[in-house]
């Protein structure tokens, strides 16, 4: 009787050797197959990621000193156009004696400046997104000496607020700082 145990003994035996290698062989197999696939998806996750213009268009450096008092330039960021103005003290006065009670998006014109003489605003109308005029000496200023949205008649004044026409918002204010006194970074 001892004989006949000690084959089933075997057996059981060399039975839970195959079950640990299989094991084995199962673990190793799905961690090359979780490799493998991770080494497929990486260039597909990866390419989802910003491309390196964009990252780029992410700020944007400005350079103030070539702007005059009473000049206003335009600059791009993020694909949009970003209008800043060298406000001269008669537009500064201007915004700022400006009852808040007359707006239709009341806000401070200090609230929208760092500096009195810098306004920094996205050059994109808030009703259906056009681009206002007013950048230009020539161009049209609206009946507040601001911009004037020819589309449907918006009228912005000398702090980007919205005082005539459609536009339910005032003129947004990017995220920008100064990084000296004469340079800005958007964004």
């Amino acid at each position: 009787m001892a004989d006949a145990m000690a084959p089933h003994g075997g057996a059981a035996h060399a039975s839970e050797a195959g079950e640990t290698r299989r094991d084995f062989l199962k673990l190793t197999t799905g961690a090359f197959a979780a490799v493998g696939v991770g080494a497929v998806a990486w260039p597909f996750i990866s390419s989802m990621n910003p491309a390196r213009d964009v990252l780029a268009l992410a700020s944007t450096e400005v350079d103030l000193t070539p702007v005059a008092v009473g000049q206003a330039v335009t600059v791009v960021w993020r694909g949009k156009p970003v209008f800043v103005r060298h406000r001269t003290a008669e537009e500064i006065q201007q915004a700022r004696a400006t009852p808040l009670s007359e707006l239709k998006d009341p806000q401070p014109d200090q609230a929208r400046v760092q500096r009195d003489q810098w306004l920094i605003v996205l050059g994109v109308c808030t009703h259906l997104g056009c681009v206002p005029l007013g950048q230009k000496t020539t161009d049209a200023r609206g009946n507040y000496g601001g911009w004037f949205c020819p589309c449907h008649g918006s009228h912005y004044d000398t702090s980007g607020r919205i005082r005539l026409g459609p536009a339910p918002t005032n003129l947004a204010v990017p995220e920008y700082s100064f990084t000296s006194p004469t340079q800005i970074r958007i964004g």
